[in-house]
């Protein structure tokens, strides 16, 4: 008989996953959202939250709808070597490629820089990413209470500090709301459910899924229907207090443009407010909060990357993969965080259509009884429009090609060109696998 799993676990279990998704990078977007949208706030912040908060949830529950224990059981269901490739690449872009730099970027940009004269800091920056890294190298080597114990104390602490950031911006708005950049002036709410790729949530809410689940069954959860259930209920937990917080700072710094002006990157605008309401102490304060909570979230990257490579490919070491993954991201961490920030949306811009629609097809997994056909034509669709609509952030951005994607597939030029591909993939493999079924039959009974 399974235990009922209380609901005081539930939460606990939720305000855990709020604590995994929220790090340094889910501050700085929706900041980064709020200036640039203006007077669209509404719509650019409801498609941020769709991509933002709505999927890393999905992400969540998809995996404890799947039964599967981990993202590479679950992308097999393509093909097992899709399942390798793709599992590789998500864990490469939550990890060493940007999602962990991001981590140095971030500190820097918050904690050091505000306190710097103008001009390039390039050798400081330099020096911040090898302390900062060996520290991550240090802990990753040896798993220590201690960064548990910094990440149950630090979380409660930060997230005091920005609720009273985010009361003070609602009670005394800097300024007023002014008109949106170029950027948002059209289709914000779309140009917003981009913009939520670059939190890289639904990416790492596969890999988080995972501890939600574990830790749910350990619990005595043992029957599918009540992990799903429990996942559920933690899941809308951290959703609603993500939300709140992202919705919160958007405001405030969409009301911040009349005083500071366009910000380059969402570190300046919060590092900007935090010293317009409480000082340069309240600036200190809220570098050295930001520069610990990256310090927890870039151990727990470099931990779960090296432990997978490991797995991958047991002849390379645990030891040796983490010291490797320090020094590259502290090599990438130096390019800027603007230019990081550039760098790794192509790339989603890729991968992320690949997962939402992994994702979707997981719930329809019974519909269709696990035909791989019916995942193999929709992510080869997908996949194919994905990469045109990727490379138009790059150089290798070929003009033709998107004109002639723009004028024959619906959506493309806002980013959604994937989903009607994914549909005719899905509904061609079905059919296709219904036509062979009826053949294999047929010659059956002959």
């Amino acid at each position: 008989m399974e235990k009922k799993v209380p609901f005081s676990f539930i939460i606990v279990i939720g305000l855990m996953l709020f604590a995994l998704f929220f790090g340094a990078g889910n501050l700085i977007f929706p900041t980064l959202l709020g200036q640039s949208s203006g007077t669209n706030f509404w719509a650019a912040n409801i498609g941020f939250l769709i991509t933002g908060v709505g999927l890393p949830t999905l992400g969540v529950i998809a995996l404890g709808v799947s039964g599967k224990e981990d993202l590479q059981s679950l992308s097999s269901r393509v093909h097992p070597v899709f399942g390798v490739v793709f599992t590789t690449v998500l864990y490469l872009a939550i990890g060493p490629l940007f999602a962990i730099p991001r981590t140095g970027n971030v500190s820097f940009e918050i904690g050091v820089k505000p306190f710097l004269d103008g001009g390039s800091h390039l050798l400081i920056s330099i020096l911040f990413s090898i302390v900062f890294f060996s520290i991550t190298c240090f802990f990753s080597l040896n798993p220590a209470r201690i960064v548990d114990l910094v990440g149950k104390v630090l979380t409660p602490i930060k997230l005091s500090f920005i609720s009273i950031l985010i009361i003070a911006g609602l009670l005394y708005p800097i300024g007023a709301l002014q008109p949106p950049t170029a950027k948002y002036a059209s289709h914000a709410l779309f140009q917003g459910f981009q913009e939520g790729y670059l939190t890289m949530d639904a990416l790492a809410s596969f890999v988080f899924g995972i501890i939600v689940i574990q830790a749910i069954r350990s619990r005595g959860a043992t029957s599918r229907k009540q992990v799903v259930t429990v996942s559920i209920k933690a899941a809308g937990i951290a959703a609603i207090i993500l939300s709140v917080l992202y919705v919160s700072l958007s405001y405030i710094s969409a009301s911040s443009v009349t005083a500071f002006g366009y910000l380059e990157n969402g570190g300046q605008i919060l590092a900007r407010m935090s010293s317009y309401y409480f000082g340069t102490s309240g600036g200190v304060f809220l570098g050295l909060m930001i520069t610990i909570a990256c310090l927890t979230t870039s151990i727990g990257l470099i931990t779960s990357c090296a432990s997978y490579f490991h797995k991958l490919l047991p002849r390379l070491s645990y030891k040796k993969l983490v010291v490797s993954m320090c020094i590259f991201s502290a090599i990438i961490a130096n390019i800027g965080l603007n230019e990081l920030i550039q760098i790794s949306v192509p790339v989603l811009k890729i991968i992320y259509p690949l997962a939402i629609v992994l994702m979707i097809l997981t719930f329809c997994h019974h519909l269709f009884k696990g035909n791989r056909l019916v995942y193999q034509g929709s992510m080869l669709l997908v996949f194919l429009v994905s990469i045109p609509d990727g490379l138009r952030e790059t150089k290798l951005h070929l003009s033709w090609l998107d004109t002639f994607m723009t004028g024959y597939i619906p959506m493309y030029s806002i980013g959604l060109g994937w989903v009607l591909p994914a549909v005719i993939g899905a509904v061609g493999g079905y059919v296709i696998s219904m036509a062979r079924s009826h053949a294999s039959a047929a010659d059956q009974r002959h």
